[in-house]
């Protein structure tokens, strides 16, 4: 299955999926309210505004499973983000990254390595995966900011043609 079919649903509960941005760029990033790395929301909006008429979507999709840093409803999360960060990009519902219950995009998502090799689990909110118009991942570990020279590039290099 491509990562573009796999079901999802947006943060109001509606069924989606990356279709629609299939031949674009998409940073994937696990996101939460009260996390140290929170203020990261502000870069990927940057990023949202800067790429988005060239073809970059930024997704982002609530996680709980990192210390309960995202324990607020559906309606609080988009509240939070829309009223504290001013985010405009499409928000996710709260969804599992690791273990178990693992949804099916981030079981696809984490067998990518990140630049030192490692795949597998992702370590904390904020990871970010960008999937480049022919459909191929390049990972990024939380700590990496969004507007960070490596992550730019990245994402110029994945920007669709025009």
């Amino acid at each position: 299955m491509s990562l573009y079919d796999i079901p999802l649903r947006t943060l109001t509960g509606e069924p989606t999926s990356l279709a629609a941005y299939r031949g674009q760029a998409v940073l994937v990033v696990n996101v939460a309210s009260r996390c140290g790395l929170t203020p990261q929301y502000e870069g990927l909006e940057r990023l949202q505004q800067r790429y988005g008429d060239r073809g970059l979507t930024v997704v982002g999709v609530p996680c709980n499973q990192f210390g309960g840093q995202e324990p607020g409803t559906a309606e609080e999360i988009g509240t939070f983000c829309s009223a504290t960060y001013g985010v405009t990009f499409p928000m996710l519902e709260k969804t599992e990254v690791n273990g178990a219950g693992r949804h099916p995009l981030y079981t696809e998502l984490t067998r990518v390595a990140d630049a030192g090799g490692e795949a597998g689990d992702v370590q904390w909110n904020f990871e970010k995966f960008l999937i480049g118009p022919d459909g191929a991942v390049v990972r990024f570990r939380p700590r990496t900011e969004p507007e960070a020279p490596e992550l730019v590039a990245a994402v110029e290099e994945r920007l669709p043609a025009v």
